[in-house]
């Protein structure tokens, strides 16, 4: 089972005046196979959520759990992909691949059949012998999504995978990781600022406030699967993406403090302040 819950999580960061609070009071449930994708404001603890869950940050309150398992730390059952490739530049796409099962002592032969097996499903064949200054950003990030995936992992947890790509290969990244998830049906959890993003990956899209971060809304995606480009021109898409425009451009104008002198008169969603589905 691979169900993530948080419950009633909190999250101070130290300093004077009694310190930050990045997140308030933020319970979700991202079910077992579920795509789930945080958006909302800059600076709204999008990040911090996700390190939480990956156990590389420790609440201030609140629990998260994988399924009844309580998260205090890093583990193979999660999978973590960053915006930034963290990959070894010593090493090439198959040794960066294998490493986390060369660090679990996994027999060669069975390293070698799943790092074949994952080149192949991103699309790198001919490429297990380069070296990460040889390839392209989009290669590079196939490679760091097919490392996360080569332990097997329960979850998998994505920070901004795409943005440091141009438009183009950001869209082909896309495709790439709703064939992945097709295939895998592994529970991920996503955060992404680009809301076209979330809407054509997710099952399920939660939108946090501005600082402090809370969960102002969970809204269903129930877009036909499997889903391509085609689906951003359907005017379903298109009702999702109001809804969590107008959430977001309303905390963004009220963490820069211009809500009375750029809010006034503009329609807002009446379900930004609800839980939806």
């Amino acid at each position: 089972m691979s169900r993530i819950v948080l419950d009633h999580v909190r999250m101070v960061y130290p300093g004077r005046d009694g310190g930050v609070l990045a997140l308030n009071d933020i319970s979700l449930t991202v079910e077992e196979g579920q795509f789930g994708a945080i958006v909302g404001a800059s600076g709204c603890g999008k990040s911090t959520l996700l390190n939480i869950v990956g156990g590389l940050v420790t609440p201030t309150g609140g629990e998260v759990r994988l399924d009844h398992e309580l998260i205090d730390g890093p583990g193979a059952d999660r999978g973590m992909v960053f915006q930034s490739y963290t990959l070894y530049p010593w090493k090439s796409v198959r040794r960066n691949i294998e490493f986390g099962l060369a660090l679990r002592h996994v027999p060669k032969e069975r390293r070698r059949a799943v790092t074949d097996e994952l080149i192949a499903q991103v699309g790198l064949e001919g490429f297990a012998d380069a070296y990460p200054k040889a390839l392209s950003g989009g290669m590079k990030q196939r490679v760091a999504i097919a490392r996360a995936l080569a332990n097997d992992p329960r979850v998998l947890l994505m920070d901004e995978p795409f943005g440091a790509l141009d438009a183009q290969t950001r869209v082909v990244m896309q495709e790439l990781l709703l064939d992945i998830w097709e295939r895998s049906r592994k529970t991920v959890l996503f955060v992404t600022h680009d809301i076209d993003e979330a809407i054509l990956l997710s099952d399920v899209v939660y939108v946090l406030s501005s600082r402090p971060g809370t969960l102002r809304l969970r809204l269903p995606i129930d877009l036909d699967r499997p889903r391509s480009l085609d689906t951003m021109g359907t005017p379903r898409f298109a009702a999702f993406k109001r809804q969590i425009l107008e959430i977001i451009h309303r905390e963004s104008l009220r963490e820069a403090g211009l809500t009375n002198r750029l809010g006034a008169g503009r329609g807002t969603a009446s379900a930004g302040d609800a839980q939806t589905g």
